[in-house]
């Protein structure tokens, strides 16, 4: 395919996943206030963690007692419903716009390098909802400890605005982190990563896990915080025993040099193809014989008229000339 046929072949995938996008914002539209086929809608599904609290952690302004978000601007609503619905749409458009994406890269791969990305994309996006589905469930728990923080003085009255943030702030960074040990098998495959690197290391990577629990996860309460961390050092041991088994079928040795000291010199190979190895010497070849001397001109007939003499007249080069040597 030339230049011009590659952009109108993305222009052609573009459009289609800007379709999709449009046709799933609208469904998730409609969907955050109605309920499809039975199912419950999608407002009711993101606020039952914070309806979940017990009464006297939240306050309710409905003359019901129905378990309401606030609202404190006269657009807040509608804008809040136009997000949730976008990223709805993104997710339920997403069977589309990932083929999209997967039809415009594969003709340009190899049989090996489509199996390889189409392990990846799956696997990314199978961790990532586990990742999301699990900060879902734990996110009542983390509410119930923020929220229950200073009680005696404080009733909490959250805001859609407020309440949504921190949740799909919680499903990202659950869903991302999920991503950590694919991304670790993945270095392993092209070389970069060794289960030799890595399998003396494994408490200063849980510290570091640790850590990182810590600083992503949102309002950074403990039991979030755990919970991202276990998930995590588990997916990471399974990742290694993945490198491990990898590996040992691969039959990767750690090379000698690379324990050297930095001031060492590594031995010269003397084995067939080292750089200090013998090179054979070559047999001798006779030399072949040389060609026939060519035999010299008759010298001149002195005395004799050229008239008179019999033998055919041939001219013939000076004798002791600058040229013998050439002639």
């Amino acid at each position: 395919m030339t230049l011009v046929q590659h952009l109108q072949e993305l222009r052609k995938r573009i459009v289609i996943s800007l379709l999709a996008l449009i046709v799933g914002t609208i469904l998730g539209f409609l969907w955050y206030q109605h309920s499809p086929f039975g199912l419950s809608p999608l407002g009711e599904i993101l606020r039952g963690p914070y309806c979940s609290l017990p009464e006297e952690r939240r306050i309710s302004f409905s003359a019901d007692g129905e378990c309401r978000l606030l609202a404190t601007s006269p657009f807040e609503m509608l804008l809040l419903r136009l997000k949730v619905g976008a990223l709805a749409g993104a997710v339920l458009a997403s069977p589309v716009w990932l083929y999209q994406i997967w039809a415009f890269i594969v003709p340009g791969l190899h049989k090996n390098e489509r199996r390889f990305t189409f392990f990846f994309v799956s696997s990314a996006v199978v961790l990532f909802v586990l990742g999301a589905v699990l900060a879902y469930f734990i996110l009542s728990v983390g509410l119930e400890f923020l929220m229950g923080m200073g009680e005696e003085f404080q009733t909490a009255a959250l805001t859609g605005e407020r309440y949504f943030y921190f949740l799909l702030t919680l499903l990202m960074i659950f869903g991302v982190s999920f991503e950590i040990p694919l991304l670790i098998v993945c270095l392993n495959l092209i070389g970069v990563l060794e289960y030799e690197h890595v399998k003396d290391k494994r408490r200063i990577i849980i510290v570091v896990i640790m850590i990182f629990a810590a600083v992503v996860t949102p309002g950074q309460e403990p039991f979030s915080m755990l919970v991202l961390a276990l998930a995590l050092v588990l997916l990471v041991e399974i990742a290694f025993q993945f490198c491990r088994i990898h590996d040992k079928r691969a039959q990767r040795e750690r090379p000698a040099w690379m324990d050297l000291d930095d001031e060492t010199a590594s031995p010269l190979g003397e084995g067939p193809g080292g750089i200090g190895a013998p090179t054979p010497v070559e047999a001798p070849t006779s030399v072949s014989a040389s060609a026939a001397p060519v035999s010299s001109p008759s010298p001149r007939t002195t005395g004799a008229s050229p008239s008179t003499s019999t033998a055919p007249r041939t001219t013939q080069p000076p004798q002791g000339g600058f040229f013998d040597d050439v002639l």
